[in-house]
């Protein structure tokens, strides 16, 4: 058997090669390919956080061959267009020169005589002296980037992707579309990847693409499909996992590759597996126990779980509210702990379903509908902000609608855990 490393295996976060399940029946490559073919629509593929849709971009799309750009990169239109024209090698400054040679020339003759044997002869010769000099300008001619890059789109035919599309500010996702709408009328291939709730942000920002996007929507996975990243990858390690402790791992996935491949890495690491092993590993029963996903969960959305329940910097302490539990917290606390109460998986939560959880939770008067909403617009804030590696809610104020957008986020409400002597709540289920 060929040794491999665990980290060549279990690939959470990267680009698995050996153990890419491409979900045949989905027919997801099979359409994502036919962009090339002359599509004439922009073609969205949109998915949850973590589902696999940059993984599968990147096998149809692969980086060298296109130009891919990552969305929260960008902050403005000029870096944007620079990029673009940067991984096209096209230069937005051309500098001409220009030369002057001007030549002169100074001549004369020499007579004379020349006498040989009695015999004399006579003849002229003439002497020229040349020489030049030079002189050249030089001019730089600085194009439009966002021009420039249009053009070189449209010559090169060049296929363009733009992963996490939903992370450009809106007013640049309007000026980008605007500028790629005659593109997409020619055929050139443009790729915009988003999580599904902003799928139709093309649409909203340019009303004239109307009819002329073609969606590729990529589900949460199944538990089915999870268990095959189990069943590749553990044999190649020389390990014999039972099916009950591979569906224990892919039940509590929620959906995700990445946490299903975390996973299987974790499984690993607490059987000291590092490299495919000498002789055949059987690992029994129960191997994935709590422990597992507890410290999976320590390793993934506490960070961002703990910036939400501190909120943003206030000037004075906020009133501390008492909760059925017997714990007491804040308002931030208040509204992770309902939600937290509800268990949610990759979803969207309807404002009035949060408060019921809030009202079940709170062990005197739940805070005011209003209070919530601002609660709820601040935490947005706080995981879109720069600091967050990805924005893990995102709250619709005017259709009063909760969005969860990250599997690790909401699996840390199952299984997270903080130590009340902060005065943090304790997550986690048993």
């Amino acid at each position: 058997m060929k040794p491999y490393s665990t980290n060549q295996i279990f690939v959470p976060g990267g680009l698995p090669e050996l153990t890419y399940v491409a979900r045949t029946e989905q027919d997801l490559e099979v359409r994502l390919r036919q962009v090339r073919d002359n599509l004439c629509k922009l073609v969205t593929l949109t998915g949850p956080t973590k589902c696999g849709k940059t993984v599968l971009a990147h096998r149809e799309f692969p980086r060298e061959k296109v130009v891919w750009l990552d969305g929260g990169v960008f902050s403005d239109e000029v870096g944007l267009w620079l990029e673009v024209n940067t991984q096209l090698n096209q230069p937005t400054a051309v500098t001409t020169s220009s030369a002057s040679t001007p030549t002169s020339k100074m001549g004369g003759e020499i007579g004379g005589a020349i006498g040989l044997g009695g015999t004399q002869l006579q003849g002229k010769f003439s002497l020229a002296q040349e020489s030049q000099h030079s002189t050249s300008t030089a001019q730089m001619r600085f194009g439009d980037p966002k021009a420039v890059a249009v053009a070189a789109l449209r010559t090169s035919r060049t296929p363009l992707v733009i992963d996490d599309f939903h992370y450009l500010p809106r007013s640049l996702q309007e000026s980008v579309i605007r500028a790629l709408k005659p593109l997409i009328f020619h055929g050139v291939p443009v790729v915009v990847l988003a999580i599904p709730h902003r799928r139709y942000d093309a649409i909203r920002v340019e009303r004239e693409m109307t009819g002329r996007v073609e969606n590729v929507q990529v589900p949460a996975w199944d538990e089915s499909e999870l268990a095959e990243i189990a069943r590749v990858g553990f044999p190649l390690l020389g390990m014999d996992v039972s099916d009950a402790t591979i569906a224990d791992l892919a039940s509590e996935a929620l959906g995700s590759p990445h946490l299903m491949q975390e996973f299987c890495r974790q499984l690993c690491r607490n059987l000291g597996v590092d490299k495919t092993v000498a002789s055949h590993l059987r690992v029994p029963a129960g191997a994935a126990d709590k422990s597992l996903f507890k410290n999976v969960a320590a390793a993934t959305g506490r960070t961002m779980f703990e910036r939400l329940k501190r909120g943003p910097r206030m000037r004075s302490d906020r009133i501390s509210r008492k909760l059925s539990s017997g714990e007491e917290t804040d308002i931030y606390g208040v509204v992770l702990r309902g939600l937290a109460s509800l268990r949610p998986g990759i979803q969207t939560v309807a404002y009035e379903e949060l408060r019921g959880a809030i009202r079940q939770v709170c062990a005197e008067q739940p805070p005011q509908a209003h209070e919530v909403s601002r609660v709820l617009e601040k935490m947005a804030e706080i995981s879109s902000s720069d600091e967050a590696s990805t924005p893990v809610i995102d709250w619709d104020k005017d259709n009063n609608l909760l969005h969860i957008t990250d599997p690790f986020f909401a699996y840390y409400l199952r299984w997270g855990e903080i130590d009340l002597s902060d005065g943090s709540l304790r997550l986690g289920y048993a």
